[in-house]
């Protein structure tokens, strides 16, 4: 009965220092939450105008004859796969790298967080630390590649954020660009010196936008994740301290009463 005790205290003991742990695991992601999702906002409104402005220009009959907008057909793809820097996030990687799957094996990817640098075999590109630098960098560079006929599809693989609870990861496809009927009517604006030169200057950017964006964007999916992951883990490690402090007492008053019970034996002989 004492070997029961004992292993029982070392055992609440280790789900309590569990649960410390994710206590303070989720209070740091509670103070990411706020910056991370105001970064998230500021990364749409911007990625919403650099939308705009291209819509508007691909619509253009001159700008068919832009680099980026040479549909090659099928070939070489290239997937810009954003996952978390850091484990302990619910499904946030897995439901990443799970989606990666449905792409066939020629796809060429690009991992930015530390988790899919790991996975995917690259230099660690930091989710948290992502700059817009970093984006204009890397958009800069692809959009080179592509215009050199490098390759023949650009997309991003990212997370979007619903709520607090729920995420949902997509890939969201950037070049060639596409003309459709949703695309914004630029009948009524100026361009200078023409459409064509300014489509061609503005797609660097657009890249870098919708980049810094899906990196903001899927961050505070991750910091979302890892807060409702760490109070689902505080609740369970709650919960079995309370069954082993029960069991615990339990088995203590057994022993109590066994000793009561053989000096009771033991003093009526």
């Amino acid at each position: 009965m004492g070997a029961d005790t004992k292993l029982l205290r070392n055992r609440i003991k280790s789900v309590d220092s569990t649960l410390h742990l994710t206590k303070a695991m989720g209070l740091v992601a509670s103070s990411k939450i706020r910056r991370a999702t105001g970064a998230m906002l500021r990364g749409r409104e911007y990625s919403d105008s650099v939308t705009n402005i291209v819509r508007s220009l691909v619509s253009n009959q001159d700008c068919k004859n832009s680099p980026y907008m040479h549909n090659r057909g099928a070939g070489t793809t290239k997937l810009i796969v954003i996952a978390g820097d850091r484990g302990l996030a619910g499904g946030y990687n897995a439901n990443v790298f799970r989606t990666v799957r449905d792409y066939n094996q020629d796809v060429e990817i690009i991992p930015i967080g530390k988790r899919s640098c790991d996975r995917f075999g690259s230099e660690h590109r930091s989710a948290e630390a992502f700059t817009h630098e970093d984006s204009i960098e890397l958009a800069n560079k692809l959009c080179a590649e592509f215009a050199s006929g490098s390759y023949d599809r650009l997309g991003i693989l990212w997370t979007r954020y619903i709520s607090v609870m729920t995420q949902i990861p997509e890939v969201t496809w950037l070049l060639p660009l596409q003309a459709n009927e949703d695309n914004v009517d630029s009948s009524g604006m100026i361009f200078e010196p023409d459409e064509l030169t300014i489509l061609n200057a503005a797609v660097p950017e657009y890249i870098a936008g919708k980049l810094t964006a899906a990196v903001r964007e899927s961050f505070a999916c991750e910091v979302a994740a890892r807060r409702m992951a760490m109070d689902s883990a505080g609740k369970n490690a709650q919960q079995m301290i309370d069954s082993l402090t029960l069991q615990y007492n339990r088995a203590r008053q057994g022993a109590i009463t066994q000793e009561i019970t053989e000096i009771v034996a033991g003093s009526g002989q």
